[in-house]
């Protein structure tokens, strides 16, 4: 995103230099976040380490019970809206 901003900066100043006028209304249109071609997750292979990924299991294995024993009312969430 710097880098995109530093492109439309350079890219303002020239067209300035040329005579171009441009009004900071144009400018506000324009958002050096672009992401078309950005992953910004990143794309990370587990493959060439060697390393298998576990079976996907659907199922969470996560007691919920102490939420159900709290006093959900008390914190206003007993209740539908």
């Amino acid at each position: 995103m710097v880098h995109n901003a530093l492109d439309i900066a350079e890219i303002v100043q020239q067209l300035l230099e040329e005579g171009w006028e441009i009004a900071p209304e144009d400018l506000a249109h324009i958002s050096p976040y672009l992401t078309e071609h950005i992953n910004r997750f990143g794309e990370y292979s587990t493959h060439q380490l060697g390393i298998q990924p576990d079976a996907y299991d659907p199922k969470l294995d996560v007691d919920f019970t102490p939420l159900r024993d709290q006093d959900l009312t008390a914190a206003g969430l007993g209740q539908a809206a």
